[in-house]
């Protein structure tokens, strides 16, 4: 019988959740507000989606329970239909985790051309 120790250290996969919170924040605090953006969105195509296509992650150092996260995420390229994104767990100037995320773009199924509106966003951010 193995018995699991408790190490307060934070398991790896809860890095996941804390880097789709910030995707997800990376758009809002760019000044997308994300409910208009995918309701213009919606009038130009069917339902839509954004999917994690591929990532990479380093695991640098580890974080310890009760530890004060920040997520930093920024997008390296946008191409076609999907958006390659770097992003790093930080606990004040030590970087834990470093990741590089590819997202694609989904409508009817399919990975389709990012609409014109979400490319613009992210591109202003690129410069």
């Amino acid at each position: 019988i193995v018995k699991p120790a408790f190490s307060g250290i934070v398991y790896h996969a809860n890095y996941l959740r804390y880097m789709e919170r910030g995707r997800t924040n990376h758009l809002r605090l760019m000044g997308a507000e994300q409910q208009a953006l995918f309701d213009q969105v919606e009038t130009e195509g069917a339902g839509f989606a954004f999917v994690v296509r591929s990532m990479h992650l380093d695991f640098l150092k580890p974080a310890r329970m009760d530890d004060v996260l920040d997520v930093v995420t920024w997008p390296i390229a946008v191409k076609g239909a999907s958006i390659m994104l770097a992003q790093e767990v930080k606990r004040g100037d030590d970087v834990l985790v470093k990741a590089q995320v590819r997202v694609a773009f989904i409508s009817g199924g399919r990975a389709q051309p990012i609409p014109k509106t979400i490319r613009a966003l992210m591109k202003a951010d690129l410069g």
